[in-house]
């Protein structure tokens, strides 16, 4: 699946009505105790915020997603998922691969916070190369 990245920020959510579309979308297929609030709120209150959403993209279409919160030298992610269909086809891991490049040339660390991770979320992000860091309360993408 060649799976490319697209940034998804405040202003591009008010212009682009298939982003408006895609992203709902895809956060109406996250299980509901994944977010903290009902998917348009939850993607509404986060670019509010000055926030943005990072997103693979195939076939014209965003389909799959997470949150990235800029802290001045790191990017802490969270909240990734992915279109149900298209699960188990890599689009998770690609799209972390390509958020890993894109931070790597801006000279920022990934950062992924503990809180809320399952130990299913933390064997799958060891596995992707993020020790875990307890002065950022979270994983680190350990720098090679």
């Amino acid at each position: 699946m060649p799976v490319t990245l697209q940034m998804i920020d405040h202003a591009r959510w008010q212009t682009d009505e298939q982003v408006r579309i895609d992203l709902s979308r895809i956060y109406h297929e996250a299980p509901g105790e994944r977010l903290p609030l009902a998917p348009d709120d939850f993607i509404q209150a986060n670019l509010a915020a000055g926030h943005r959403f990072c997103s693979a993209f195939f076939n014209d279409r965003h389909i799959g997603a997470l949150l990235c919160e800029d802290e001045g030298d790191a990017w802490k992610i969270s909240h990734c998922c992915v279109r149900k269909s298209t699960r188990r086809r890599g689009v998770g891991t690609r799209l972390m691969a390509l958020l890993s490049l894109e931070a790597a040339s801006a000279q920022r660390l990934l950062v992924v916070p503990s809180q809320g991770l399952t130990l299913a979320d933390e064997l799958l992000v060891s596995r992707l190369g993020y020790v875990r860091d307890p002065a950022r309360d979270g994983f680190v993408l350990a720098q090679e």
